[in-house]
């Protein structure tokens, strides 16, 4: 409990951060931009590979590869979980919650609970969980907030994503990971400093994003109250008793149901900000979610 509330606590410390910059005019909307642009081109590849350099003890191989299987499956439970509870919601709304649905806070909320809970070992089974985080937001995540990618322009964009800095990011982890390559000394400070950014720098870019939102305009809205029942406590639940129809019950399967159980990614409202698609609604979900976890994810740890 203590793990969730100092990883939630800090994080809206560091959009009050954002607030604050925004409403005294240190930040402009240029300026966010910008710094959005940092966050996903150069931020977030180097926490991503960051993510993947761990020193680990060959026993729990086997659960790597499982922790693979269940990461796969959980994603598609809560792909099409999600699309069917959200039939009632419509427009860019129900893309805002679908994405929210499947892309969960896995580094700034995940891990720190992970690590509280299994120690370095759950760390490792949320990197693999990570992994294929990443690997869905540049391609299902993308299409998402696109509509779609039209036929004529399918191949292009697939070789746009090869060359898209976290797909990078993923496959030089992989290959750490794999071949287990030592990176030590200042390369490895380097690394994991420069990926530290990630989680401050996208709640100050939420901050300014909710400084100019109109939150009493959604408090009437009855999709945010939906959305976030959804997201924090029917997929989780759902999601649970499919896993006590599985044989197993290991540390791997339960890191894996923690982390679908974490609120929205903070590039929900990251991307709905790239794309025009009712950013202020994303910012509003990303906080609530944020929030209101400090009471779905103990309930959840406790029935674990």
């Amino acid at each position: 409990m203590q793990s969730i509330t100092e990883s939630v606590f800090s994080l809206f410390i560091m959009i009050s951060v954002g607030v604050y910059g925004s409403r005294k005019k240190i930040i402009n909307p240029e300026l966010n931009k910008g710094l959005t642009d940092i966050l996903i081109k150069i931020a977030l590849p180097f926490m991503i590979v960051s993510s993947f350099i761990f020193t680990y003890d060959y026993t729990v191989k086997d659960n790597i590869v499982k922790t693979s299987y269940y990461s796969i499956a959980a994603y598609i439970i809560m792909a099409v979980v999600s699309r069917i509870l959200l039939f009632p919601v419509k427009n860019d709304k129900k893309t805002i919650l679908h994405f929210a649905n499947v892309f969960v806070n896995t580094g700034y909320v995940g891990f720190p609970i992970l690590n509280s809970i299994y120690g370095s070992e759950g760390v490792i089974y949320g990197s693999i969980f990570n992994m294929f985080f990443v690997i869905l937001l540049w391609t299902y995540g993308i299409m998402l907030y696109r509509g779609g990618l039209e036929k004529g322009y399918l191949k292009k964009e697939l070789i746009a994503l090869l060359f898209n800095p976290s797909i990078i990011a993923v496959i030089i982890g992989v290959v750490i990971m794999v071949f287990d390559i030592r990176i030590n000394g200042a390369i490895l400070a380097g690394i994991k400093g420069i990926g530290s950014i990630t989680g401050p720098l996208s709640m100050i870019i939420i901050g300014v994003i909710l400084s100019n939102a109109k939150v009493k305009k959604y408090m009437r809205d009855w999709t945010v109250y939906y959305g976030i029942t959804v997201k924090l406590i029917a997929i989780p639940i759902i999601i649970y008793m499919v896993s006590l129809q599985l044989p197993e019950s290991s540390r791997a399967l339960k890191s894996v149901i923690i982390m679908t159980a974490m609120p929205a990614s903070a590039m929900t409202s990251i991307l709905a900000e790239s794309f025009g698609k009712e950013k202020d609604y994303a910012a509003i979900i990303v906080s609530a979610t944020t929030l209101l976890s400090l009471i779905t994810v103990p309930a959840l740890l406790k029935i674990l």
